[in-house]
């Protein structure tokens, strides 16, 4: 619970590394305490992660709702009431993705991380360093580094995972809206190390 909600968080560190460039500097100062919050499931978060990958977020969701429902574990309510929990990943091994409308590429990039987890070629241990995470995830087809990243950062709550090819990102820097080139990006956040997550999130609350 306390990684979930990130209760153990030095907020006073991250704020005086977070303070030193803008744009952080302002959006601190509007928004002290901004945590990094985690997932309850990484599985969940990694195969979310792939099915947003260049689609709009109600897209992404109505995937993940199709998923579910198609190959989700179904469980019943003391009452009758049934529901889905979320695939586990030897569920989703041989499943026919086509049928709740993903690309083939996209299909298989799920398949082969569902593979993957189960021969523990690849997994969620929080005690891993984000460069272990992202070298054996990379390693999967369809998994870049903004996906591995992403699912580090919400999966393993690691406080320095920094999706960089992220577009809303390289806009929110900018000051005008125009996306700052990648490499430009990264320079500028080594001085948030090793709290590139919150600036991620305070980057993303800014364009919201």
């Amino acid at each position: 619970m306390r990684r979930m909600f990130d209760l153990d968080a030095d907020m006073a560190a991250i704020h005086a590394r977070l303070r030193r460039k803008a744009p952080l500097r302002a959006l601190v100062r509007r928004h002290p305490g901004q945590r990094l919050p985690g997932g309850w499931d990484g599985f969940e978060i990694a195969v979310r992660a792939v099915l947003g990958q260049q689609i709009s977020v109600a897209a992404a969701r109505t995937l993940a709702s199709r998923l579910v429902q198609r190959f989700g574990v179904e469980v019943s309510l003391p009452g009758g009431e049934k529901f889905h929990l979320f695939p586990l990943p030897r569920g989703l091994v041989d499943a026919d993705l086509g049928v709740i409308g993903v690309t083939r590429a996209r299909a298989q990039t799920l398949r082969s991380m569902a593979q993957a987890l189960c021969e523990g070629r690849v997994d969620f241990r929080p005690d891993q360093s984000l460069e272990e995470f992202v070298e054996k995830w990379i390693q999967l087809p369809g998994i870049g580094p903004w996906t591995a990243h992403y699912i580090a950062m919400r999966a393993l709550s690691h406080a320095d995972a920094f999706p960089a090819a992220d577009l809303v990102l390289r806009k929110a820097v900018s000051g005008d809206g125009t996306p700052v080139p990648l490499k430009q990006l990264q320079t500028m956040a080594e001085v948030w190390r090793p709290w590139r997550a919150y600036a991620v999130l305070y980057l993303w609350r800014s364009a919201s």
